[in-house]
């Protein structure tokens, strides 16, 4: 048994503590660089982005998560110290070791993020200014979740409170990212922490399968970044342990977080107006059925046509021809906002006028059955608007 709690945060669970500062690294202002802390050494789990270009926090933090220890984690948004060769590995490095004086802590044990524009070294003067001037709060992680947005229009964070038989924890979060968004992560950050006992290899494993089905399956623009990071920590200081064979409500409680933040991403996407989910159904594998998903709520052409309230349906089934799965058009069914538009792979009457009065909505549903198999999977991603353009036109200038 779970609930969503009131005011939920990455600092819901006991024994975590954040704050931020306005340091002066984002040139328009604003909470820029924060540190989340937790009052024990946690076992830590970590997914990284897969772009083969990885920023220098990125190669920092994936080497500690390693070890299956943290303590705290250093962020920085306006500079994403990205593509600043051994200079920007020397600058993360001197984030933590600002952060570990600061705490009393070691350096090993403090992931470091960083999000914003690529190829810009980080004001190392501004950095240390700021850590010095963070006061960690245990209600901080609202603040925390204010630093890390760029393009976002909102702060995402959420909490679960959980009652099991091992006894009640919570699993809180935050996460930022509007733009460069796709499938295997993108310029995105996630901080998880939970307040259970889990031992690292079966934290990561707990990790890895909830980000398989909510933020490898959302997307925005089809680009993704040298940045990207989900980081999970547990401290274990609620006393409940999560054992091995027991993580079935824990598992499910996590996917819940990770799919609440993703959804919020895919939600906020630069210049988005709706939310889109597309669900296809009857795939001959999950992983088919994973690709034919992403495909369709990746497409410019159906994101174009969804922002226009125009029920194109062509496009979708376009979509679905391109992802590399197999497709028997003669089995396909086509649901736009539970509108069938296709049955059987033949065109079905509809009221044109209806049904882009439905799209209008803040979500739309696709749905497509392909009748081969059981496999399921749903992808959420975004419409494209002009606002899109303008906003990645001008972003460093």
């Amino acid at each position: 048994m779970f609930e969503f709690l009131a005011s939920g945060s990455v600092t819901s669970a006991h024994g975590f503590l954040a704050g931020a500062v306005e340091s002066g690294i984002k040139s328009r202002g604003g909470l820029d660089l924060a540190i989340l802390h937790s009052e024990k050494v946690c076992a830590a789990a970590g997914v990284f982005t897969a772009n083969a270009i990885k920023a220098a926090p990125v190669v920092i933090s994936e080497m500690r998560v390693r070890t299956g220890n943290a303590q705290s984690l250093i962020v920085n948004s306006g500079c994403a110290n990205a593509c600043t060769g051994e200079e920007g590995i020397a600058d993360a490095e001197e984030m933590a070791e600002l952060t570990a004086r600061k705490l009393g802590i070691s350096a090993n044990n403090i992931l470091v993020a960083s999000t914003g524009v690529i190829g810009v070294r980080l004001p190392l003067r501004c950095i240390q200014s700021g850590v010095e001037r963070i006061v960690l709060k245990p209600d901080g992680g609202h603040e925390l979740a204010r630093a890390i947005m760029t393009t976002d229009t909102f702060p995402k964070e959420v909490a679960l409170r959980i009652e099991a038989d091992c006894g009640v924890f919570t699993i809180g979060g935050i996460a930022k990212g509007a733009g460069m968004i796709h499938p295997n992560l993108a310029t995105m950050l996630c901080f998880l922490t939970t307040d259970a006992d889990v031992e690292a290899s079966h934290l990561q494993s707990c990790l890895k399968e909830a980000v398989d089905i909510s933020f490898n399956m959302i997307t925005v623009d089809g680009d993704t970044s040298p940045n990207d990071m989900v980081v999970l920590l547990a401290n274990g200081m609620s006393g409940s342990k999560i054992e091995v064979q027991d993580t079935g409500l824990f598992q499910k409680a996590l996917n819940e977080v990770c799919l609440y933040l993703a959804k919020c991403v895919a939600r906020d996407g630069e210049g988005a107006t709706k939310l889109i989910e597309v669900t296809v159904d009857g795939a001959l594998g999950v992983v088919e059925a994973r690709m034919a998903a992403r495909a369709i709520a990746g497409s410019p052409l159906v994101k174009a046509a969804l922002h226009g309230n125009d029920p194109n349906w062509g496009r979708i089934v376009a979509a679905l021809g391109r992802s590399g799965i197999r497709v028997e058009e003669k089995r396909l069914d086509v649901y736009l906002c539970d509108v069938c538009v296709m049955k059987q792979g033949q065109p079905q009457p509809f009221d044109r006028y209806g049904l882009s009065k439905e799209l209008a909505s803040k979500e739309v549903s696709l749905k497509l059955n392909l009748n081969l198999g059981q496999a399921k999977a749903v992808a959420w991603g975004c419409d494209l608007s002009e606002e899109y353009v303008t906003i990645n036109s001008a972003y460093t200038s």
